[in-house]
């Protein structure tokens, strides 16, 4: 039943489209305003429209839809800073599609890493595996620098977690998220600690919306540099910024009995 659920599961038009084909979201969006895609027949130029899997989506004439009989495909990219995660950037800054080649340009990217951060960012082309590992609590496991000192205020904000009415420094300028709650860490190592500047390895289980940006910038601290090493025990190794690589026969094996567990399974 779960399986179903996530094949059936609702999304917006110009995220199945970005997901399924070559199109950005922007993209999608020009095509759906001109008219120009159609569900289940009907011509569709609602923005707020939403999909499943069920639903017969065309752009033009070409169909688009999830092939379900090919063989998922996960890689692992070591993002450097300055590169944005989307397929296009309408203030013309560097994407990591740009970086990655037009090979990959149908490759969903499993969550965000924003244009001051670095490090692992997992890509596929399985809408499912999408789904199920970007809301799923795999550890993910960051090491920060920040511009102070990590105060016994701030391990047992990391230990204990951390509610906030207004979480907004840190966060994007355009951000409309205000209040956040901040879990308690599922570990950290301060590696360095002293007055001009700390380092920090942290494993926490979500890290959205800048999520450890917000939490340092409540104390004050600066996050001057952020680099994700793993996600979901999949880890950088030796992999060079700005390259590359796929699964390894191991990982893509555990990646498997993960879906599995989570009743989603690999085509």
């Amino acid at each position: 039943m779960k399986n179903n659920k996530i094949q059936n599961e609702l999304v917006r038009l110009n995220k199945f489209i970005s997901h399924n084909s070559g199109y950005s979201r922007r993209e999608a969006d020009k095509l759906i305003e001109e008219g120009r895609v159609t569900v289940n027949g009907k011509p569709v130029t609602n923005l707020a429209t939403k999909v499943s899997n069920n639903d017969k989506v065309l752009v033009g004439k070409r169909v688009i839809k999830e092939d379900k009989n090919r063989i998922a495909t996960v890689i692992v990219y070591n993002k450097p800073k300055g590169e944005i995660v989307s397929k296009s950037d309408p203030q013309g800054r560097k994407t990591i599609f740009d970086s990655l080649g037009s090979k990959y340009k149908h490759f969903l990217p499993i969550g965000r890493l924003d244009y001051a951060s670095e490090g692992l960012l997992l890509l596929t082309d399985s809408v499912d595996i999408l789904n199920t590992v970007v809301h799923s609590d795999l550890e993910r496991v960051y090491k920060i620098k920040v511009n102070g000192f990590i105060s016994k205020k701030v391990e047992e904000a990391m230990q204990n977690g951390l509610v906030l009415e207004d979480a907004s420094s840190g966060g994007h300028k355009d951000s409309k998220i205000k209040g956040m709650t901040f879990a308690p860490f599922l570990a950290y190592d301060i590696q360095r600690n002293e007055q001009n500047f700390s380092r920090v390895k942290v494993v926490i289980n979500e890290g959205k919306n800048r999520e450890l940006r917000r939490f340092f910038a409540h104390f004050n601290l600066d996050v001057m540099d952020l680099k994700r090493l793993e996600f979901g025990g999949i880890s950088l190794n030796n992999l060079p910024t700005g390259k590359s690589r796929f699964l390894t026969r191991e990982e893509y094996k555990n990646l498997r009995i993960f879906m599995n567990e989570e009743n989603a399974g690999l085509s």
